[in-house]
Protein backbone atom coordinates (compact mmCIF):
# COMPACT_ATOMS: atom_id res chain seq x y z
CA UNK A 1 0.00 0.00 0.00
CA UNK A 2 1.24 3.65 -0.65
CA UNK A 3 1.19 5.92 1.51
CA UNK A 4 1.62 9.99 1.33
CA UNK A 5 1.80 13.12 3.70
CA UNK A 6 -1.16 15.81 3.52
CA UNK A 7 -0.73 18.32 5.55
CA UNK A 8 -3.96 20.66 7.00
CA UNK A 9 -2.52 24.52 6.93
CA UNK A 10 -2.50 26.58 9.54
CA UNK A 11 -6.01 28.28 7.38
CA UNK A 12 -7.67 24.73 7.18
CA UNK A 13 -7.53 24.73 11.08
CA UNK A 14 -8.67 28.59 11.68
CA UNK A 15 -11.19 27.91 9.32
CA UNK A 16 -12.49 24.76 11.18
CA UNK A 17 -12.83 22.90 8.05
CA UNK A 18 -10.23 20.07 9.63
CA UNK A 19 -13.11 17.33 9.61
CA UNK A 20 -14.72 18.24 6.60
CA UNK A 21 -11.42 17.39 4.63
CA UNK A 22 -10.87 14.44 6.48
CA UNK A 23 -14.24 13.33 6.42
CA UNK A 24 -13.30 13.62 2.36
CA UNK A 25 -10.37 11.39 2.19
CA UNK A 26 -11.88 8.96 4.46
CA UNK A 27 -15.07 8.35 1.96
CA UNK A 28 -12.67 8.29 -0.98
CA UNK A 29 -11.67 4.76 0.94
CA UNK A 30 -8.61 5.97 1.86
CA UNK A 31 -7.07 4.77 5.34
CA UNK A 32 -5.66 7.23 7.94
CA UNK A 33 -2.28 5.71 9.63
CA UNK A 34 -1.33 8.56 10.91
CA UNK A 35 -2.08 12.04 12.71
CA UNK A 36 -0.67 14.67 14.87
CA UNK A 37 -0.94 18.21 15.52
CA UNK A 38 2.27 20.58 15.48
CA UNK A 39 3.71 23.92 15.33
CA UNK A 40 6.31 23.88 12.01
CA UNK A 41 9.50 25.59 12.92
CA UNK A 42 10.87 28.12 10.31
CA UNK A 43 13.68 25.27 10.20
CA UNK A 44 11.39 22.31 9.58
CA UNK A 45 9.79 24.44 6.82
CA UNK A 46 12.73 25.12 5.07
CA UNK A 47 12.95 21.01 5.49
CA UNK A 48 9.90 20.87 3.51
CA UNK A 49 10.05 23.12 1.40
CA UNK A 50 13.67 22.94 0.38
CA UNK A 51 12.88 23.02 -3.55
CA UNK A 52 11.38 26.22 -3.59
CA UNK A 53 13.85 28.20 -1.11
CA UNK A 54 15.69 30.07 -3.85
CA UNK A 55 12.14 31.03 -5.34
CA UNK A 56 11.29 34.88 -4.69
CA UNK A 57 7.45 33.60 -2.73
CA UNK A 58 9.13 31.36 -0.02
CA UNK A 59 9.32 34.10 2.43
CA UNK A 60 5.71 34.15 1.96
CA UNK A 61 5.12 30.75 2.25
CA UNK A 62 7.70 30.18 5.20
CA UNK A 63 5.69 32.85 7.54
CA UNK A 64 2.00 31.22 5.97
CA UNK A 65 3.45 27.49 7.09
CA UNK A 66 4.42 28.68 10.57
CA UNK A 67 1.93 31.10 11.20
CA UNK A 68 -0.13 28.80 13.45
CA UNK A 69 -0.74 24.79 13.86
CA UNK A 70 -1.05 22.16 11.45
CA UNK A 71 -2.41 18.40 10.93
CA UNK A 72 0.40 16.51 10.02
CA UNK A 73 -1.20 12.82 8.45
CA UNK A 74 0.04 10.02 6.52
CA UNK A 75 -2.99 8.68 4.49
CA UNK A 76 -2.46 4.78 2.85
CA UNK A 77 -4.50 3.52 -0.06
CA UNK A 78 -3.56 2.24 -3.86
CA UNK A 79 -2.00 5.46 -5.77
CA UNK A 80 -2.65 7.56 -2.81
CA UNK A 81 -0.68 10.12 -3.90
CA UNK A 82 -2.38 10.97 -7.09
CA UNK A 83 -5.64 10.07 -5.73
CA UNK A 84 -5.27 12.58 -3.03
CA UNK A 85 -3.72 14.88 -5.35
CA UNK A 86 -6.56 15.29 -7.37
CA UNK A 87 -8.85 15.42 -4.47
CA UNK A 88 -7.16 18.59 -3.11
CA UNK A 89 -6.96 20.04 -6.97
CA UNK A 90 -4.21 22.64 -8.08
CA UNK A 91 -2.45 24.89 -5.89
CA UNK A 92 -4.37 27.55 -6.98
CA UNK A 93 -7.85 28.15 -4.97
CA UNK A 94 -9.13 29.90 -7.61
CA UNK A 95 -8.15 27.89 -10.38
CA UNK A 96 -8.71 24.47 -8.77
CA UNK A 97 -12.51 23.41 -9.80
CA UNK A 98 -15.56 22.84 -7.57
CA UNK A 99 -15.93 19.13 -6.12
CA UNK A 100 -12.25 19.75 -5.20
CA UNK A 101 -10.68 20.51 -1.52
CA UNK A 102 -9.41 23.52 -2.80
CA UNK A 103 -11.48 24.48 -5.42
CA UNK A 104 -14.82 24.17 -2.33
CA UNK A 105 -12.95 25.93 0.63
CA UNK A 106 -10.24 28.34 -0.90
CA UNK A 107 -10.16 31.97 -2.52
CA UNK A 108 -6.71 32.24 -2.83
CA UNK A 109 -3.50 30.77 -4.60
CA UNK A 110 -1.34 31.69 -0.94
CA UNK A 111 -3.82 30.57 1.40
CA UNK A 112 -4.59 27.05 -0.15
CA UNK A 113 -5.57 25.07 3.13
CA UNK A 114 -3.60 21.73 2.42
CA UNK A 115 -0.28 20.35 1.13
CA UNK A 116 0.25 16.86 -0.05
CA UNK A 117 3.33 14.90 -1.21
CA UNK A 118 3.33 15.31 -5.19
CA UNK A 119 5.40 11.78 -5.82
CA UNK A 120 5.89 8.27 -4.04
CA UNK A 121 9.43 10.02 -3.69
CA UNK A 122 8.59 13.17 -1.85
CA UNK A 123 6.34 11.39 0.18
CA UNK A 124 9.41 9.28 1.14
CA UNK A 125 11.37 11.99 2.11
CA UNK A 126 8.65 13.67 3.77
CA UNK A 127 6.86 11.86 6.09
CA UNK A 128 10.24 11.32 8.31
CA UNK A 129 10.39 15.29 8.41
CA UNK A 130 7.06 14.73 11.00
CA UNK A 131 6.99 11.05 12.23
CA UNK A 132 9.93 9.51 13.15
CA UNK A 133 10.23 5.81 13.82
CA UNK A 134 6.99 4.15 14.61
CA UNK A 135 5.33 6.22 12.44
CA UNK A 136 1.63 4.96 13.33
CA UNK A 137 0.58 6.80 16.61
CA UNK A 138 -2.91 5.29 17.31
Amino acid sequence: MQETLVLLKPDALRRCVVGEIITRLEKKGLSLKGAKMLQISRELARKLYVEHAEKSFYPALEEYITSGPVMAMIWSGPEVVNVVRLLIGPTDGIEAPPGTIRGDYCLSGRYNLIHASDSEESAAKEIPLFFTGDHYPF
